[in-house]
């Protein structure tokens, strides 16, 4: 074995709420190390090219809270960076476009514009539609009153809107579409994002949905240099202040005495030697179960056994395409989301799809990358990208890809030409002659590009059990041994840097996101 580094931050990992944390660390001072196992950066956000010249983003596609004073502005600001890293706004008029048999809606910023247009859409339904947007604006205020770290005269100034909200604590989005008794097409248009959750209506959180739809409308954003740059500041970060990223170096024991973890042992897969990383506190942004495994969940006290006993996430479906001499702003696109679905009911639309394995009818997203910033191109001039994004079944594919790989990649291109024919159908009538490329990830992609167990894209899945006070956090009960990542904080960017973020606050004593 090769001698040991030691480190003041050892991060196992580097998803994007790892890199927040380390290069905050770096920042003030501290010795970070980074392990990571895959060689490329940042988890699901990390950038893969392809045939030299396109460029995908893994999983994100747009994100939220990164305005003025927002959680991203505040951590890139604290990192200087907020000149250099900076975001495009989608349109406020129409960040995401839902069409569904029979009726299209351009969700707006606006709430009372919202209101409008879905009344307009469904006139008898007015005062049903106008109380459910209504109820959405004040629950999304008495999260914030709730979210930690908890600050309790904001909390007893605003009692009644948070007590509003903690009466939809078991709620899922399907049960206050019922209680509000909107319409079924009113409801679809509403969910259709469904692919950001890769849950349906039914099981899928209210407070999840409320907290993401209602950070789009204030504001949904794409990164000016696309999500590469972000990655790649915050690791030059760390290594400018003296840390040290160590890529396709995977983690293989944990080093444990008594109930105090010391640091890891690790392998380089270009070498294969083995060596040994220290550090003060140790923080685990790879899945939080896995490594509780690898450590020995009897280690843990009996109260955060029963937090990892969650379920995973779905995972999903995802094509990355390029088309050639086309200008897919002619037929409907733009800086915005489009999101497709054959089925007014959403339920029913992931029943198939997700345990029949049906995607005759797939409901599905669409994103335009190359539309949403014109400061760097992530492909060819005469190419835009285009990418589909919807839910799939791990254990189906993985069973396919390990009994008849043939089969499994005809099943891929099953389910993209399904979606490429509704496009020729509704969109671009010629798609397919301008097609230059297509590559399709499943949910074996995610486990192995990724390292997510199960494929999955949100760590713990986003039903109300797993977005209450039972969730797993940064505590591990073990000494100088912390969580940071999707399950013990939460999926997507922004609330990535704010898990990062919080870890910091926290362990730092410097206040950053809120009041120390």
């Amino acid at each position: 074995m090769r001698a040991s580094h030691h480190a003041d931050y050892l991060i196992v990992g580097s998803g994007l709420s790892a890199l927040v944390f380390g290069a905050l660390m770096a920042k003030q001072g501290k010795t970070v190390h980074v392990l990571e196992a895959h060689e490329y950066l940042g988890g699901f956000g990390h950038t893969f090219t392809m045939a030299k010249k396109y460029h995908f983003n893994a999983q994100l596609h747009y994100v939220w809270d990164c305005g003025e004073g927002d959680t991203v502005n505040r951590v890139l600001k604290k990192l200087e960076l907020d000149k250099d890293v900076t975001f495009e706004r989608y349109n406020p008029d129409g960040f995401d476009h839902m069409h569904v048999p029979g009726y299209s809606l351009e969700i707006p910023s606006n709430s009372d514009e919202l209101t409008r247009r879905l009344s307009a859409l469904f006139p008898d339904h007015a005062v049903q539609i106008q109380g459910f947007v209504q109820a959405v604006q004040t629950v999304r205020r008495g999260l914030k009153c709730l979210s930690p770290p908890m600050r309790p005269q904001l909390l007893l100034k605003q009692m009644p809107i948070a007590l509003s909200a903690l009466s939809h604590y078991n709620s899922t989005l399907q049960d206050v579409f019922d209680q509000y008794e909107l319409p079924e097409a009113a409801q679809t248009l509403l969910a259709l994002q469904w692919p950001d959750f890769l849950l349906p209506p039914e099981q899928l959180s209210f407070y999840a949905w409320v907290i993401l739809f209602t950070g789009y409308q204030e504001g949904a954003y794409y990164p000016t240099q696309h999500f590469e740059h972000v990655i790649d500041s915050l690791v030059d970060t760390i290594e400018k202040n003296s840390g040290e990223v160590f890529t396709e170096t995977e983690v293989t024991e944990f080093l444990v005495e008594g109930r105090t973890v010391k640091g890891v042992k690790a392998v380089s897969q270009r070498t294969h030697e083995t060596y040994e990383f220290l550090g003060d506190r140790i923080i685990c942004n790879i899945d939080p179960k896995k490594a509780a495994s690898m450590i020995g969940l009897h280690k843990f006290s009996a109260s955060v056994r029963r937090k990892l006993d969650y379920e995973y996430s779905p995972s999903n479906f995802v094509a990355y395409c390029a088309v050639k001499d086309l200008d897919l702003r002619d037929y409907g696109f733009g800086p915005w989301n489009t999101f497709h679905s054959e089925d007014l009911d959403l339920n029913a639309a992931f029943r198939r799809m997700y345990e029949e394995n049906d995607f005759s009818r797939p409901s599905f997203a669409i994103t335009t990358p190359t539309l949403l910033t014109t400061a760097k191109r992530d492909c060819p001039e005469d190419c835009q990208i285009l990418e589909f994004l919807t839910v799939a079944n791990y254990q189906y594919f993985d069973e396919l890809l390990k009994s008849d790989r043939k089969l499994y990649n005809r099943k891929k291109e099953e389910i993209l030409d399904t979606m490429l024919d509704i496009v020729e159908r509704d969109y671009v009538p010629d798609l397919r002659s301008h097609l230059v490329f297509r590559i399709i990830g499943s949910p074996t992609t995610n486990e192995r590009f990724c390292r997510c167990p199960q494929g999955n894209s949100y760590g713990s899945s986003l039903t109300p059990k797993n977005m209450g006070l039972g969730r797993l956090n940064h505590k591990t009960s073990l000494q100088n041994f912390y969580f940071c990542n999707a399950s013990s904080g939460y999926p997507g960017f922004a609330p990535t840097f704010w898990t990062g973020a919080m870890l910091y606050q926290r362990l730092s004593g410097v206040p950053l996101l809120t009041a120390a």
